[in-house]
């Protein structure tokens, strides 16, 4: 056993020790506390929504309502401390009154001193030094979503969240600050109360929205360096919701609503397709069915008869939503709780769509003795997606006259039959199976507090963070004869991931004088085992039992596979304030993993950052009515992702039985990827400059930064003759760079007594390129990866129009594209061999056209609030995407042979259009994209609040009631043709063609009560 895992070893069972000692730790007896309450006023006396109220001796707190309102336990001689953007703190000490109301001035002399959380730990906004951005609370707690990352989408510049799939129970994806690599991912890196949910299995499904208190997103080198090895990526920091000291606090949120397709693509009518039919039959020379205007035999009888059937309706069902959550915190100074439970239930707008979350948290907090505190976040979850789900591309592809059920009453297999192409899109809702996914996360930490045992230790902190999660998943599916499989088939899929995350955090803060040191030293390490084993069975006697009786087939077949990933980690962080004023931030983390070659296991990631807080300088003193707040940033730094899989780097090798000698024989065979024992961290190095500013007491706020990226010593999977008996290999080459700007603007346009009107602009844009492949400066055209451009570009050639019938008698065709016919895509002739345009086009007439990435992205919301009604209307766009278009590409002769979209033309001698091509299978010989602008501008969602007075609310004995309607994808601008710009649309014969799902619009009626 080395010394590294021998260290590793004693170090789990050491933090093991100290989860036992936390789980042991009990709740201690409340002291006794009354409560204060009090209302939050301007100088205007208007009220104040959002001001924090702490007390300053434990901690706890609490914020104002809409009406200014709080209340919090309190004891007297306790010091109250009330903060908020825009307003100068106020602290006041509780004596014999219970009611205390406060009267905050406009800040002049002080910047936002709200409390943000970073990378292990917490600092006030205006001692960050790297770029780190909030989600706004109001989409926190007053937008109903199924995922935190739809109330992300938008509302932050430069986090790019795409929502690819509607499918219920899908979680959206997430860039920030564009594509750092090719081969490797770019997803973000989610940390959760501490504990990494990233490299577990776990989804950002998993976190149930209503436990979310806050969400900060770090995305400069700077604030992104303390996470080493996952922080090129950006990452998402989620802190969940925990208990304050006082009576318990009840509450209930719920929701629901129905559902329906955004957009609808309209199938061709009956005549457009008798139109389609007869000019295929003419253009291919094909009969069809006898002799008639209907090209099936299946087809024959409801055309006959006059009966037409909406595929599109049947496949498609009325889609609803609910959500319900109820949570109970409070506690004492020395003990507080939250508990939480929700249930989402989500049935999809397409048949067998359906999704179900339970979940369950326990977040605890106690003081155990006066130095030791303890906590848990528990959380268990369970999502449930059963069901045979009926296919939206094939449900597309019918005919109005295709045949649904067979004489006998059953599903037809091919309701176009003797079209084959396409099956029945209802035949996968006859079977049922089973997807189910859990994860059980127990995370704890104990904190010592040094300075609480010896005076002259103030300051110094020791935490310990400890997360296990474990993630089974369930997959059980079964085919028989109701899907055409006469012999059936059955196959059990069972896999788990168990995680195992221990962090030592040592922390320093010390003051003297007009200086502020702040230090932060972590020793961590990670584990997770995966596990796999699938269990086949085909050619049953029955389909009785399905997949519960998986020996009685004929022919069972079973495989496993685990593997195991280990990392350790050290990191150094000094944070050094001078007069609050100038801010100096220096960070240095090593990571070792697992899954890099023996001879490059450990990576080293530095980083350093300054700020200068402007305002507080004494020569600003006269300039302060203006600016309540200016800061300037600048950082570097280094970070790293290995985000490739377990054991890429070694050598491995596969069995097979082999017949040898009348016996059967296990063989071992060389795997095609080679190993790389020097196989090494993908690095990105990157530059931020920000500034931070507030104007007129903070009535215009926000922040601009300029970043530029390099990312080296690729993950990139490079191709090898193979002569030398491999197909590929991980190596350590090429170059990717980022450069962008973005910036947020907020502004309190109207703020008065009764209506206040506030608005926030984010405008992000990204320029990604790639710097070189393979070290040489060339491209990898087969890849599509161009030395200068985007990693994601459409490369194809330049459509001009559509060849006419006097083109094709003229020979105009002739040299320029000899095997074109009338009605076929006319294609630009760009270039030859030497760059020059030779008359013909082939493989040089294809150029680089655009990016799949958006070029830049912008949200807007306004909000409004009148009295106790409050409105915000959200609108986000993203602009300069292109992608190639499949509903207008098709599969060459299948425009023909299926239904299309109503507005999808085509080229006739009489109809000359210049835009449609024919209908013939030589149409587009040449395998053009059909690349189209992917730009769209939404209205995302629009929320009308309504929080009933105190007057009433204590009229029926609660403590807040607040009603809410809200829409959510209600308008799309766009030039897109298709289901919707964002959404996938995969064509037939793909992987997963089955699961195309269009954007869901939500209308959805809330409620929100606290007891």
């Amino acid at each position: 056993m080395s010394a590294t895992n021998k260290s590793q070893r004693i170090l789990l069972r050491a933090n093991l020790f100290l989860v036992i000692l936390m789980m042991l730790s009990t709740v201690v007896l409340a002291q006794d506390a009354v409560v204060i309450k009090g209302t939050v006023t301007d100088a205007g006396g208007a009220a104040i929504p959002g001001i924090s109220v702490t007390v300053t001796a434990t901690g706890t707190g609490t914020t104002t309502n809409n009406k200014g309102f709080y209340s919090i336990s309190a004891r007297k001689g306790d010091k109250l401390q009330f903060s908020g953007v825009g307003f100068t703190s106020k602290e006041v000490e509780v004596g014999d009154n219970s009611q205390i109301n406060i009267v905050l001035e406009a800040a002049t002399t002080q910047a936002m001193d709200e409390v943000v959380v970073i990378g292990y730990g917490t600092q006030k906004r205006t001692d960050v030094t790297g770029s780190v951005a909030s989600v706004p609370k109001e989409r926190l707690s007053k937008l109903p979503v199924n995922n935190v990352m739809q109330a992300i989408q938008g509302a932050v510049a430069n986090v790019t969240v795409s929502q690819a799939s509607s499918i219920p129970g899908d979680a959206p994806s997430a860039q920030i600050r564009g594509r750092n690599s090719i081969n490797a991912s770019s997803e973000p890196y989610v940390v959760v109360d501490g504990i990494p949910l990233s490299r577990t299995d776990g989804s950002i499904n998993d976190i149930n929205p209503n436990d979310i208190e806050s969400v900060e997103i770090l995305k400069d080198p700077s604030a992104v360096a303390i996470y080493g090895v996952n922080g090129s990526n950006g990452v998402i920091l989620i802190t969940t919701k925990r208990g304050v000291s006082g009576k318990p606090s009840i509450k209930y949120s719920g929701y629901a609503g129905p559902e329906k397709a955004a957009h609808i693509l309209e199938p061709a009518t009956p005549e457009q397709m008798l139109e389609r039919y007869a000019e295929y039959a003419r253009i291919t020379k094909t009969s069809l069915y006898n002799g008639g205007p209907i090209r099936n035999q299946y087809e024959s009888d409801n055309y006959q008869n006059g009966i037409t059937t909406d595929w599109l309706d049947a496949v498609m069902q009325p889609g609803r939503v609910q959500n319900h959550n109820v949570s109970v915190s409070g506690g004492s100074e020395s003990a507080k709780y939250f508990v939480s439970g929700d249930y989402m239930d989500q049935k999809g707008i397409l048949l067998g769509y359906n999704y179900k979350r339970y979940s369950f948290r326990v977040n605890t907090d106690v003081k155990a003795t006066k130095y030791l505190t303890v906590g848990t976040s528990i959380f268990i979850v369970g999502h449930n997606r059963d069901g045979g789900r009926a296919s939206l591309m094939q449900a597309a592809a019918m005919t109005p006259w295709a045949r649904m059920y067979n004489d006998d009453g059953t599903l037809t297999q091919f309701p176009m039959y003797s079209e084959q192409l396409w099956a029945n899109p209802l035949l996968p809702t006859t079977v049922n199976p089973e997807r189910r996914q859990f994860n059980l996360s127990l995370n704890g930490y104990a904190e010592v507090n040094f300075g609480d045992l010896w005076s002259p230790l103030k300051g110094l902190k020791y935490r310990f963070n400890g997360g296990f999660s474990y993630v089974p998943t369930r997959t059980n599916e079964y085919e028989g004869k109701s899907m055409y499989n006469q012999t059936g088939w059955g196959q059990i899929t069972n896999s788990e991931s168990q995680a195992k995350t221990f962090e030592n955090i040592l922390t320093y803060t010390k003051d003297i004088g007009v200086h502020h040191f702040d230090l932060t030293g972590l020793y961590a390490s990670k584990e997770k085992y995966w596990q796999q084993a699938i269990a086949t069975g085909r050619v049953f006697p029955n389909d009785d039992l399905e997949w519960g009786n998986l020996e009685s087939a004929s022919t069972q077949s079973v495989s496993s596979q685990a593997d195991l990933y280990r990392s350790i980690s050290q990191m150094g962080r000094l944070n050094y304030g001078y007069d609050r004023r100038y801010l100096f931030t220096f960070t240095v983390r090593r990571d070792g993993a697992s899954v890099f070659g023996k001879n490059n296991k450990y990576g080293t990631f530095p980083s350093a950052a300054l700020a200068w807080n402007i305002h507080n300088e004494s020569f600003m003193a006269s300039a302060r009515d203006l600016f309540s707040n200016l800061k300037l940033r600048a950082s570097y730094g280094i970070s790293g992702n290995e985000a490739i899989g377990i054991y890429q780097t070694l050598a491995l090798m596969s069995s097979s039985s082999l017949a040898m000698g009348g016996k059967s024989l296990t063989a071992l065979k060389v795997q095609t990827r080679m190993g790389n024992d020097d196989l090494k961290w993908e690095r990105t190095s990157g530059f931020n400059t920000g500034l931070d500013f507030g104007l007129f007491n903070s009535r215009i706020s926000g922040s601009v930064d300029f970043y530029k990226t390099n990312t080296f010593d690729m993950l990139l999977l490079q191709r090898i003759p193979r002569i030398t008996g491999y197909a590929d290999v991980w190596t350590n080459i090429g170059k990717v760079a980022n450069t962008g700007i973005e910036f947020t603007i907020n502004s309190k346009n109207i703020a008065s007594k009764n209506f206040t009107w506030n608005t926030t602009v984010v405008f992000a844009s990204n320029k990604n390129k790639i710097v070189d492949v393979y070290g040489d400066g060339k491209d990898d055209i087969g890849n599509r990866w161009f030395v200068g451009q985007p990693v994601g570009v459409i490369y194809d050639y330049t459509k001009v129009g559509i060849w006419q019938e006097e083109e094709i008698a003229s020979g105009a065709h002739k040299g320029w594209d000899d095997v074109a016919l009338a009605g076929d895509l006319k294609l630009a002739d760009i270039s030859g061999p030497d760059g020059v345009p030779d008359g013909k086009v082939d493989d040089n007439d294809r150029s680089i056209l655009g990016q799949t990435s958006p070029k830049w992205t912008g949200g807007l919301t306004n909000t409004f609030t009148y009295k106790d009604f409050s409105l915000s209307v959200f609108i986000n766009t993203v602009q300069g995407a292109l992608r190639n278009n499949p509903q207008i590409g098709g599969a060459s002769d299948e425009m023909g042979r299926r239904s299309t979209p109503a507005d999808l033309g085509f080229w006739t001698p009489e109809n000359k259009s210049n835009e449609w091509r024919s209908l013939g299978n030589h149409s587009n010989s040449h395998g053009y994209g059909f690349p189209s602008n992917a730009s769209f501008t939404r209205l995302k969602d629009i929320t009308l609040s309504y929080n009933l007075p105190k007057t009433l609310t204590s009229r029926i004995g609660i403590g807040g009631l607040l009603l809410y309607a809200s829409g959510r994808n209600l308008y799309t601008w766009t030039k897109w043709f298709g289901w919707d710009p964002e959404a996938r649309d995969i064509t037939r014969g793909s992987t997963n063609d089955m699961i195309n799902y269009p954007v869901v619009r939500t209308y959805v009626f809330g409620v929100n009560v606290t007891f």
